[in-house]
């Protein structure tokens, strides 16, 4: 049943899962994301749908049973954090070369290297801009609240199975441990094998008892030609995300001379700053990418005729700033503001540096 109650982000994503109907999740324990696959384990979701939850040897035995569970036309997902993910890159960038659709957490954590367990946005590179090897790419959302971290879930099974993709979802640590009331959809069965037989049968591979020509799944094609047939093949799939399925919120833009450009806890964050920013005259609105790819560069170009300038809002060193120069470009100035460390930046942090280098007085 549908309901209401008060969990951490990681904690929703988890029974999201569930109710979604997955299928399979297989993970391994890193902070901050340990509670996803410890609320699996004991919630035993095998006793309320059927859905297996594993915990495997290391991070790239879990992103290869992904595939393996991708393959048969499940619905199959894993969690990590950074360091976790990045031992995930070799398999993800396999999900992405077979064409198969799964769903992929990642709560950031602060690096390089072990860095540390607190909250980042250091990651946004590596999702949005593929990641592993090859010419790839990952339709990439970022959850701002609890509840986005539970709705999510569905949405990212959809469009992993309309474009038969891998979805990386980015979350941070501050998300994934803060607590909010979230409400929970009803849950949804999970697919019957004579479903995935029906819907998935010119790719998946479950067994040839209909007498149905082999599907044979892989990401390697050693005829050159075959090889950029495939490639081209994906970038017209990542083409329709742009065109079809491309998220944003904007947040008092209607009479704004500056914006923000924010994503995930920086966005909330940021709400703050306006407030704080208009009530000294200064007449600010957010720009939220929902989707970091595909991101909004056409909505961004459209605000050079109305915005003097933008501060991107990040919890890293300067990542996400590159693309809104490049969506805007270099129309109107760009600058960036940013934490890292584990540092989660205030309001007041965010006003100054929008007044120092934008506003500038």
């Amino acid at each position: 049943m549908a309901e209401l109650k008060l969990m951490k982000g990681n904690e929703a994503f988890a029974e999201a899962a569930i109710r979604a109907g997955a299928d399979g999740y297989f993970g391994y324990p890193i902070t901050p994301q340990s509670e996803v696959i410890e609320y699996l384990m004991a919630e035993q979701p095998e006793n309320r749908t059927g859905m297996v939850v594993v915990q495997a040897e290391s991070e790239v035995a879990a992103i290869n049973m992904v595939y393996g569970g991708a393959g048969c036309g499940k619905k199959v997902l894993t969690s990590s954090s950074s360091p976790g993910i990045s031992l995930k890159l070799e398999g993800i960038s396999y999900l992405a070369g077979a064409e198969l659709p799964a769903v992929i957490l990642n709560v950031v954590r602060g690096g390089p290297g072990l860095g540390t367990i607190q909250p980042s946005q250091a990651d946004y590179n590596q999702a949005v801009k593929g990641g592993g090897h090859g010419d790839y790419q990952l339709y990439v959302l970022a959850p701002a609240s609890v509840q986005e971290m539970a709705d999510f879930v569905g949405d990212a099974f959809d469009i992993a199975f309309k474009y038969r993709a891998p979805v990386l979802i980015l979350s941070d640590g501050l998300i994934g441990q803060m607590m909010e009331k979230v409400y929970l959809k009803d849950q949804v069965p999970r697919w019957t094998d004579e479903q995935i037989h029906e819907m998935h049968s010119d790719w998946a591979t479950y067994g040839r008892k209909d007498g149905r020509e082999r599907n044979i799944i892989t990401s390697l094609d050693l005829k050159s030609e075959k090889m950029e047939e495939r490639v081209h093949r994906l970038q017209a799939k990542y083409k329709r995300m742009e065109e079809e399925d491309l998220r944003f919120e904007e947040i008092q833009t209607e009479d704004a001379d500056y914006i923000i450009v924010a994503y995930g806890s920086s966005a909330r964050i940021a709400q703050k700053t306006v407030e704080l920013a208009r009530a000294k005259g200064h007449k600010v609105g957010i720009l939220r990418p929902i989707t970091l790819f595909p991101f909004p560069k056409k909505r961004l170009m459209e605000m050079t005729k109305q915005v003097k300038g933008i501060l991107s809002v990040e919890l890293n060193m300067g990542q996400m700033v590159d693309d809104v120069r490049l969506a805007v470009e270099h129309k109107i100035p760009v600058e960036h503001f940013g934490r890292t460390g584990g540092i989660i930046h205030t309001p007041e942090e965010i006003l100054e540096a929008l007044e120092a280098k934008i506003i500038k007085g």
